[in-house]
């Protein structure tokens, strides 16, 4: 299972520049509302498209999608580990607990 992040460790990170943020929705969802400098990377596209989204195996990531009953973060976290990438941990909160919090978000 993959280790979760909370939201103000998150922010911070963020913040800070030390994390790689993946919007696991993807497509329209990301390009109407996503989390600051998140890339995205949807659950079908992992195998073919981390290498180059994710060049860094060593690099801190952060997955998150809508919320908790949304399972594409976890998908994609999962999905990452077993690619061998060091440092995945989910956002349980997703992006409308990330809006809830009145935290900013950026668009495509």
């Amino acid at each position: 299972m993959t280790a979760l992040i909370t939201r103000d460790e998150l922010k911070a990170a963020i913040g800070a520049g030390t994390v790689t943020v993946v919007d696991a929705l993807g497509g329209d969802y990301y390009a109407k509302q996503h989390l600051p400098g998140a890339l995205a990377l949807a659950p079908g596209d992992v195998d073919a498209l981390a290498r180059a989204v994710l060049p860094d195996k060593g690099a801190a990531i952060v997955t998150y999608c809508t919320g908790p009953s949304c399972p594409n973060s976890g998908q994609v976290a999962d999905r990452l580990t077993v690619l061998g990438y060091a440092h995945v941990r989910k956002y349980r909160g997703g992006i409308e607990d990330w809006v809830a919090a009145g935290l900013p978000t950026e668009s495509a």
